[in-house]
C-alpha cells in the first residue's frame, strides 16, 4: 500500500520550519505498526540497523560511478546512548536523504525508498548490488515503540544541505533545515519512560549480537571508555567453501550451538535457481548434554540478506531438529509478523530444499557404515521419527536406520558391528521367510535375553532388537520393506513350525496340553485371554504374547504408561510343552490335584520376564515363598 502525505506546509518564512501531517489513514496504519506488528520490542534496533546497513550499501554502489559519494574509509554504524538524556542515537555514513527523500520515505509509510532504488539495480553486476535489505517500509516506525519522539537529521552524499525530519508518532510530523557535519543520517530517539533498558549498553549489545552480528558494516557502541565493537561483521555462509577454514567452521559452529565438540557434518552450499539461499548447516558430533525430547522444532537460523529474523521458522521437520546453523535468504523481506513469515510459500520451498540436501547428505554419508555409526548412535532414534511421521520421506529413512539384531553381537569389542539395516536384513533372510522379525523393549540387553527369542534362534531366524521408545509405534506405519511385511514376534504364532529347529531337538516328552490348557484357562481365570502352545520357547516355560491384530505387547505398555486409555485387553499365556513346570502342571491337572498357585506363579514368571511387575507383588512373593519351603 503507497499511501501518500497530506503535506500542508505552515505559515513559516520559508526555510523554517514546515507542519506535515499524515492522512487518516496513514495515521491509523501507523499506530498498527507501533502497537502490533512487532512481537519484541527490541526489533526496533534491528529494523534501524538495517536501515543504516542499506544506506551505506547504497552509497558504495552510488560511488562506483560518482567518485564524490565516496565512502569514508572508516564507514560504520554508531549507536549513542545517553542515559542523562534519556536519547539514543544510531548514525551512519551513508547515502543520506534529501529533503524530498525525507517526505518520500518517511512522511509515507509503506512506501519504501530501498524497494524503489533496487529496482534501478536489475541491470547492475552481482558484486556491486548492495546488500539491500528493507522491502516493506514500514521497519523505521518501530523506534515509536520505544520513543515518544523521533529526530532524523540527514545529508545527502553529494549535497551540503541536511535536514532535519521529526514526529511523536501521532500523525504529524515537522520538516526544517539543519546541519550535518558530514553525509549520512543520525536518527535519535527520545526513550520513552518504560523503555530504560534500551538505554543500556550491554542490552544494546545483546539486541545486536542476536539481530545483526553478521551485518557486514562494523557496528560500535559508545561506552564511557570509548567506542566499543558490537558485532562480528563476518557472514561465514556467504563466504565460498575455499575461502573459509577448519577452524573458523568450528569456532562459528560453537557460536551457534553452544557446543562444545566438533561437527560431524558440515553441510555449506548456495541454492540458485527458482529461489536463492545460503546454507551453513551442522550436524553435532556428540548428543548435547542439555538436548531436550520435549522440544520437537527445529532451531536453525533465519536471516535475510545476512540480518537474522528468527529460529524459530522450522526450516526443517522435527526428524532433523539435531541440525544446526544458518539459512540466509534473497526472497524474504525482513519480516512483519510470524504469521506472515510461516505463510509465505518461499519459506515453504526453502524447508523443502533444506531437507532434502540434508537427506542427500545423510544418505551418502550412510555408506561409510563405520563412520556413520556415531550419527546413529546420537540422533538415530529422532531420525526414525520421521518413519512414523512422514509418509513423504519415510521409505528413505527406513533405508538409513541401524538396528541391533538377534543374530549379531550386542556387546563386547564387536559390538560395533552389531548394527544392521533392514536391507541388509532382507538379504540374510532364509528363502522360505516371508517377515522382518522385531522385538521392542526398553532395555537392548534385555531384549537380547528374552524368552521370545528362544524359537528363533533355535531356527537362525534373525529378529530386529528396538528399544527405543518411537520403535513401539514406526513399524506399524512402515508395514513393509522390499516386499517382506514387518511383525512383531509378540503378536500371536509366527509360523514358525514350518523352520526346522537347527542342531538337536530338545529332549524329553511333552505335556499332554490337551489336558493342561483347560485347567490354565479355569485357575487363571480373567487374567489371561488365552492360553496356548508355542513354538517360540526352547527352555523358557511361558511367555506372554500379544493378538494377531492390534498393539503388541510393548505398544500396550507406552500407551499405559503415558495415559491413554486402550481397551483392557488380557495377555495370551503361550507354555512350552517340553519345559519340566509346564510337564509338572499337565501332570497334576491330569490327576485332579490343584494347580491354582502354580499357575500363578507361571504368568507372573512371564509378566517378569517381559519387563513387567506382578500384578499382586506380595501374593507372587508368597506364592513363592512356600514353593521354596516346600523344596527344602
Amino acid at each position: 500500500m503507497t499511501e501518500q502525505t497530506s503535506s500542508t506546509q505552515s505559515s513559516a518564512p520559508q526555510g523554517g520550519t514546515e507542519q506535515h501531517e499524515f492522512s487518516a489513514e496513514v495515521g491509523r496504519l501507523l499506530d498498527l505498526v507501533v502497537h502490533s506488528l512487532y512481537s519484541e520490542r527490541e526489533i526496533f534496533l534491528r529494523e534501524l540497523v538495517a536501515n543504516s546497513a542499506d544506506a551505506t550499501d547504497r552509497r558504495r554502489f552510488e560511488a562506483l560511478t560518482d567518485g564524490a559519494r565516496a565512502l569514508p574509509e572508516d564507514a560504520k554504524i554508531r549507536i549513542n546512548p545517553d542515559k542523562e538524556a534519556r536519547l539514543l542515537t544510531i548514525s551512519d555514513d551513508g547515502s543520506g536523504m534529501s529533503r524530498e527523500e525525507l517526505v518520500s520515505n518517511l512522511g509515507t509509510i509503506a512506501r519504501s525508498g530501498t524497494r524503489a532504488f533496487g529496482q534501478q539495480l536489475e541491470s547492475a553486476k552481482p558484486e556491486d548490488k548492495p546488500n539491500l535489505i528493507g522491502q516493506f517500509g514500514v521497519g523505521f516506525y518501530a523506534a515509536f515503540m520505544v520513543a515518544d519522539c523521533v529526530e532524523v537529521v540527514s545529508r545527502r552524499a553529494g549535497s551540503d544541505e541536511a535536514w532535519r525530519w521529526a514526529s511523536e508518532g501521532k500523525g504529524a510530523y515537522t520538516l526544517e533545515p539543519a546541519t550535518r557535519e558530514k553525509a549520512g543520517t543520525d536518527i535519535t530517539l527520545h526513550i520513552k519512560e518504560d523503555a530504560d533498558e534500551f538505554l543500556d549498553t550491554w542490552r544494546l549489545q545483546a539486541i545486536i549480537r542476536k539481530w545483526a552480528d553478521h551485518i557486514s558494516w562494523p557496528i560500535t557502541i559508545l561506552k564511557e571508555d570509548g567506542e566499543s565493537p558490537a558485532n562480528e561483521g563476518t557472514a561465514l555462509w556467504r563466504k565460498p567453501k575455499s575461502e573459509v577454514t577448519e577452524e573458523q567452521l568450528n569456532d562459528f559452529y560453537r557460536h551457534v550451538t553452544h557446543n562444545f565438540d566438533t561437527p560431524w557434518a558440515t553441510l555449506h552450499w548456495r541454492a540458485e535457481g527458482t529461489i536463492e539461499f545460503t546454507s551453513l548447516l551442522f550436524i553435532p558430533g556428540s548428543r548435547p548434554f542439555e538436548f531436550s525430547e520435549q522440544s520437537r522444532e527445529s532451531r536453525i537460523r533465519l536471516h535475510v540478506r545476512r540480518m537474522f529474523i528468527t529460529d524459530d521458522a522450522n526450516l526443517v521437520p522435527s526428524w532433523l531438529r539435531f541440525v544446526q546453523g544458518v539459512v540466509d535468504t534473497e526472497d524474504l523481506p525482513l519480516n512483519v509478523s510470524r504469521e506472515m513469515l510461516q505463510a509465505t510459500p518461499v519459506l515453504a520451498r526453502i524447508r523443502k530444499a533444506v531437507t532434502g540436501r540434508v537427506l542427500t547428505d545423510l544418505k551418502n554419508r550412510a555408506k561409510d557404515a563405520e563412520t556413520f555409526l556415531p550419527f546413529w548412535e546420537n540422533f538415530g532414534a529422532i531420525v526414525k521419527e520421521g518413519v512414523w511421521e512422514d509418509a513423504e520421506h519415510r521409505t528413505e529413512l527406513a533405508g538409513l536406520a541401524r538396528f541391533r539384531s538377534s543374530a549379531l553381537p550386542t556387546d563386547g569389542e564387536d559390538a560395533a558391528k552389531g548394527w544392521t539395516t533392514l536391507g541388509d536384513y532382507v538379504a540374510r533372510m532364509k528363502p522360505e521367510q516371508e517377515a522382518i522379525y522385531f522385538l521392542t523393549g526398553d532395555n537392548e540387553d534385555a531384549l537380547a535375553k528374552s524368552p521370545q527369542l528362544e524359537g528363533f534362534r533355535a531356527r537362525g531366524i534373525e529378529v530386529l532388537l528396538l528399544s527405543d521408545p518411537v520403535d513401539a509405534f514406526w513399524p506399524e506405519r512402515l508395514s513393509s520393506f522390499e516386499g517382506k511385511t514387518l511383525r512383531s514376534v509378540t503378536q500371536g504364532h509366527a509360523d514358525l513350525e514350518k523352520f526346522a529347529i537347527e542342531g538337536e531337538a530338545d529332549a524329553g516328552d511333552a505335556a499332554d496340553l490337551d489336558i493342561l490348557i483347560p485347567a490354565l484357562k479355569e485357575a487363571l481365570g480373567e487374567s489371561v485371554s488365552e492360553v496356548r502352545g508355542t513354538d517360540r520357547l526352547v527352555s523358557s516355560a511361558v511367555v506372554l504374547a500379544a493378538p494377531e491384530h492390534g498393539p503388541d505387547l510393548q505398544l500396550q505398555k507406552l500407551m499405559r504408561r503415558s495415559g491413554q486409555k486402550i481397551p483392557d485387553t488380557a495377555p495370551i499365556l503361550e507354555v512350552n510343552a517340553r519345559n519340566p513346570l509346564i510337564r509338572t502342571l499337565a501332570r497334576r491337572a491330569a490327576e485332579k490335584e490343584p494347580i491354582a498357585e502354580l499357575a500363578q506363579v507361571a504368568l507372573d514368571i512371564a509378566r517378569i520376564q517381559d519387563g513387567e511387575a506382578p500384578k499382586d507383588p506380595a501374593a507372587f512373593a508368597q506364592r513363592l515363598t512356600a514353593l521354596l519351603a516346600a523344596q527344602a
